[in-house]
């Protein structure tokens, strides 16, 4: 069953058998989901929630480890409780990819979380994993992009790493409709200093630990049908 055939009227379509090859080979994909009106609507509410001051600055960490740390990201954050048509599709779209790459790979994925993401200017992150090795909690990770007439020139790459050697393995300019998924556990990767405000929502596929850890789940929703 095709990723193509699975996607109802309203939401992204991409080619999922291009992306497993990716994953399988290197750790990592890219592809665009071009610009459809979905991807507008949820560019018009991380718009106006930043307008609205109602992002948070990211910390790292969770819970009572979680800590803001200036030094490392600087970054404002809106987690998706699924308030709005726009945000339930873009839920619908991660459930369809979840079963789909689930299906391919037997990568055990679970569940899902996102939140919106913007990086006025000057902000980043630094370095990093999503995951520890071993720690099974996320296990993928994805970066949709929401920047209509993005510039090379204007920063914020999604900047991956080979965990081998350092070196880079790739920088994607943070174009509007360009989604980014890669292993949490396998590819360190940062944001590199944003000269304009970008905007983009950035998701984890999770394992089921609620028995391990239910700390770690207090904010993955329940996927309804959209």
């Amino acid at each position: 069953m095709s990723l193509h055939t699975v996607i109802p009227s309203g939401r992204p379509l991409f080619d999922a058998a291009s992306l497993c090859a990716d994953l399988t080979r290197q750790g990592w994909s890219q592809q665009s989901l071009g610009d459809t009106a979905l991807l507008a609507a949820l560019r018009d509410e991380a718009t106006a929630l930043w307008q609205a001051d109602a992002l948070s600055r990211a910390g790292i960490g969770r819970a009572s480890d979680h800590e803001l740390v200036r030094e490392i990201r600087r970054d404002k954050t809106r987690w998706f409780d699924g308030s709005s048509p726009a945000q339930r599709r873009w839920l619908g779209f991660a459930e369809d990819l979840r079963l789909e790459l689930n299906q391919r790979l037997a990568l055990g994925l679970f569940s899902f979380e996102a939140h919106y993401a913007v990086y006025e200017p000057g902000g980043f992150y630094r370095r990093h994993l999503d995951s520890f090795r071993g720690a099974r909690n996320r296990i993928l990770s994805s970066v949709l992009y929401l920047n209509p007439d993005w510039q090379a020139g204007d920063g914020g790459l999604l900047r991956l790493y080979d965990e081998r050697d350092d070196s880079v393995i790739a920088d994607i300019i943070p174009e509007h409709g360009t989604f980014a998924v890669f292993l949490s556990e396998e590819i360190p990767h940062e944001v590199t200093p944003a000269l304009a405000p970008r905007f983009s929502i950035a998701g984890w596929h999770r394992c089921n630990d609620l028995g391990r850890a239910p700390a770690l789940q207090a904010r993955v929703l329940p996927i309804a049908p959209v």
